[in-house]
Parts: structure tokens; C-alpha cells; sequence
């Protein structure tokens, strides 16, 4: 999306609580990536990410009217979004909580070299790159969820800390502290076991048939793989009020932002084509 101004999204928002159906989808179209990328954080998988994200977006046409300007439009979004993925319980993970003492058993004692050849034909190089793109967004489940989001909104959105600490009803000074605790831990973690992002002896092309085999990648669906990448300037062209908190960002730079998968576009275009309009106005 084009980057447009906020005078120019007030506008639209006018247009869509009106029943303009151009305008509510351009407004939709500039958040759902966004949206989609930070549920796939605090969540962990494609599929729990674009169930929360559809949801997320309802919640954001048919809210449409209570926006009042008070804050940036993609602010508000991430209120909305935050609230809902903290409570979110139908994800994955909430029936099976992580913790980093399992995570790094895991890694010191799975048993790696007995298991065979899983690959299917796929190559080994693309399946470790998936298995690293997992690892990694799967290892934020190990953080409760308070922790998750204070990590998610410094490390990968970088939001200034007086907009992440309204967000989560922090003050700034207690977002920074305990984002700093968090990254730290995250840091030492990663320096201690991984040997891709870290100085761990942990390899992702070694352990490709060990993952295999207990379903933390599949060969048939290279979800992180296969998804379109979106690059950092397209990610701020579409969120506004994000500022750089510090050089430690460079740290997570491996965290990749991705273009909404189109089962959740095809979900939120059927919603658009429905009743959104009636429900957008009489909100």
C-alpha cells in the first residue's frame, strides 16, 4: 500500500464508517500484514496466526466507529490486537506451554543422529531454513505472554516506549526495564545453545530429521519458507509512530516480516463483500 497521511486515513475511516466498501478495504489492506505478523509471534504457527488475524480484523471493521483520532490508527490496531492475543487461548501452544529449561534439554539430549532420512526430496538447505524460522518464533512461547508482548513490540516492531507502555498499561520506564530483562534473556539463551544466531553448538541442518519426526516442520508445508518476505521499509510504510528504541535491535534482525497468507486475505475480501458495511455504520 502506498504510504498515505493521517490526515488522508482519517479520511478514510469517515468514508468506511459512511459504508464506503474502497475505503474500508484500503484501511483493512494497510493492517492486516501488520496484524498477521505480530499474531504469528505471540502464537507461533501459520495457521493459529491467521485464525487470531481474522478475528483481529473483524474486531478492528466493526470497532471502526469508536476511533477517535486519539492515538495513530495502527496504535489503536495494536491495542485491539494485543488485548485479543492475550487472551487467546485456541492456539497451539496454550495446550502445550513451552519453557526455555525444555526448549535446551531438548537440544542437549534429542537424540538427533538415530532418526532417518524424513526429507521427502526436499532439500536439506531449505528444510534447515524452515526449521530455523520456526525455532526461532517458537522459542518466544518459552516467555509468558506479558513477556512476549513487551519482546515483540521492542525487538521486532521497535514501537517507542511510550506508545508500547500505553499499549500494554505500562509506564515507559517500566516497558524499558523489563523489554532490557527480556532481550538479555533471550540473548544469553540463544548465545548459549543456537550456532545460527548465537555461539551454541546447535545447528538447524543437523537436527532436520529429528524435527521432522516430532512435527515441528513437515517437508509437504515450508509455511516460513514459502511465505513472501515483506522488507523493513514496506513494514513502516504501513505502521506509523514505530521509532528505533536501540542498537540492540540489530540482535533479532532474524525475526522476518511476512505478507498475510491469501486464505486470510480470501477470509477478510468474503467478510468485506458481506455484511461489513451495516455492521461498520450501526457499530
Amino acid at each position: 500500500m502506498d504510504h498515505i497521511t493521517d490526515k488522508e486515513r482519517l479520511l478514510l475511516i469517515e468514508q468506511a464508517v459512511a459504508g464506503d466498501k474502497k475505503a474500508l478495504e484500503t484501511l483493512v489492506l494497510g493492517v492486516q500484514d501488520l496484524v498477521f505478523n505480530l499474531s504469528l509471534r505471540m502464537l507461533g504457527t501459520f495457521p493459529d496466526a491467521e485464525d487470531a488475524s481474522q478475528d483481529i480484523l473483524v474486531k478492528v471493521i466493526t470497532h471502526l466507529s469508536s476511533f477517535r483520532g486519539e492515538s495513530s490508527f495502527s496504535t489503536w490496531v495494536f491495542r485491539i490486537a494485543v488485548n485479543h492475543l492475550k487472551k487467546y487461548r485456541k492456539h497451539m501452544f496454550a495446550k502445550l506451554p513451552l519453557s526455555f529449561e525444555f526448549y535446551g534439554d531438548d537440544i542437549r539430549n534429542g537424540k538427533v543422529d538415530d532418526v532417518p532420512d524424513l526429507t521427502q526430496d526436499v532439500e536439506k538447505s531449505v528444510l534447515a531454513e524452515e526449521l530455523k524460522m520456526s525455532c526461532t518464533n517458537v522459542m518466544l512461547q518459552c516467555l509468558d505472554v506479558e513477556s512476549r508482548c513487551i519482546f515483540i513490540l521492542g525487538a521486532m516492531f521497535k514501537v517507542d516506549s511510550r506508545i508500547a507502555g500505553d499499549i500494554l498499561g505500562l509506564t515507559p520506564e517500566a516497558y524499558r526495564q523489563r523489554l532490557s530483562r527480556i532481550r538479555k534473556r533471550m540473548a544469553m539463551f540463544l548465545n548459549e545453545y543456537c550456532g545460527e544466531c548465537g555461539g551454541g553448538a546447535c545447528h538447524c541442518i543437523n537436527r532436520v530429521n529429528y524435527a521432522i519426526q516430532n512435527h515441528r516442520i513437515s517437508p509437504a508445508h515450508l509455511d516460513f519458507t514459502s511465505a513472501k518476505p515483506i522488507s523493513s521499509r514496506k513494514m513502516a510504510e504501513v505502521k506509523e509512530a514505530m521509532e528505533a528504541i536501540d542498537d540492540l535491535s540489530e540482535e533479532f534482525s532474524f525475526y522476518k516480516a511476512y505478507e498475510s497468507p491469501e486464505v486470510l486475505k480470501e477470509a477478510i475480501r468474503a467478510f468485506l463483500a458481506g455484511t461489513a458495511f451495516s455492521v461498520v455504520r450501526n457499530a
